[in-house]
């Protein structure tokens, strides 16, 4: 099978990831203060300023690996349509821009650019072995991304807004959220939720790591933390399952390393919001595939046009 190229693009970084089928060739990591690069320039030179940058990464790369198609897992929106991004709530300022094709054109290869969190959820369906019914991932970082594979394909809606589950309101005007609403999940199921909701409780300010570390010695506010965070999580996907009616949840990002806290509280909540139907039937798995997920979800998804 022919090498296929496939990255992840965060605020802070790019990793880049060479593939041979599902296996990992090799990895490169390059510094890219993308947020930075946005906040402090205008949207037309913070865009060309990334545009080089990228391109400068995926050559170097590609000095080394022979790679016909190049797949990039892209924080924002992107428009099913026009394949363009329409909106990077991280990345300040950037509005519909073609990454594809702006790539595309100066490195002569064939780039596609998905969102972030669908491309990591259609590299966790390659590694399960593509279960029938397509799969839901649900990613504990910072915040709380989504993705659905139906069909064997990303699901984005009509307006490539689908699946921003962080965003499901769980309590009404609860904690204020970055998109301006009030109680989304991510603000009490995510890492940083966690840490705020341990502030709340001490006054103080530590990262989910070190929660998880005194949740586990027994510290009550800390437990409790993780307990408000698997309640959360599980209301939201009881309703995303009521719609959806797929199987097998995969779950992901830095917070499932804490799961032991979390999975009790979890189960508990998730059969009680199911409907009656749906208990006992939903496969939720842990991603066991590290931090790749989303580069290999990009390279299968180029290598799949």
């Amino acid at each position: 099978m022919a090498l296929a190229i496939g990255i992840d693009v965060g605020g802070t970084n790019l990793r880049i990831g060479v593939f041979d089928g599902l296996q990992l060739v090799e990895e490169a990591r390059f510094q890219a203060d993308f947020s930075g690069i946005c906040q402090n320039n205008s949207a037309n030179v913070a865009w060309q300023q990334i545009l080089n940058m990228m391109e400068k990464a995926i050559r170097a790369v590609l000095a080394k690996h022979d790679a016909q198609t190049i797949g990039i897992g892209f924080p924002g929106f992107i428009d099913p349509v026009t394949k363009t991004i329409a909106q990077s709530p991280n990345l300040a300022g950037l509005k519909s821009v073609n990454l594809a094709a702006n790539l595309g054109q100066r490195l002569a290869k064939n780039v596609i650019v998905e969102n972030d969190a669908n491309a990591a959820a259609y590299g966790e369906y390659c590694l399960a072995g593509k279960p029938e019914g397509g799969l839901i991932y649900l990613g504990l970082g910072t915040g709380v991304g989504g993705g659905l594979i139906l069909n064997g394909k990303p699901f984005a809606g009509q307006h490539g807004t689908a699946m921003e589950v962080g965003h499901i309101i769980i309590e009404p005007n609860g904690r204020l959220c970055g998109c301006g609403n009030l109680g989304c999940m991510e603000q009490y199921a995510s890492a940083s939720g966690v840490a705020f909701s341990y502030f709340n409780a001490t006054q103080k300010k530590i990262v989910a790591a070190e929660i998880a570390k005194l949740a586990a010695e027994g510290d009550s506010a800390a437990i409790a933390a993780f307990e408000l965070a698997a309640n959360g999580l599980a209301q939201a996907l009881a309703s995303i399952l009521k719609v959806l009616d797929v199987q097998t949840v995969m779950i992901g990002g830095g917070l499932i390393g804490a799961w032991p806290l979390m999975k009790k509280a979890f189960s508990a909540r998730l059969e009680a919001d199911l409907i009656a139907v749906l208990r006992n039937k939903i496969d939720i798995k842990l991603s066991t595939s590290g931090d790749v997920a989303g580069m290999l979800g990009a390279a299968a998804l180029a290598q799949a046009q």
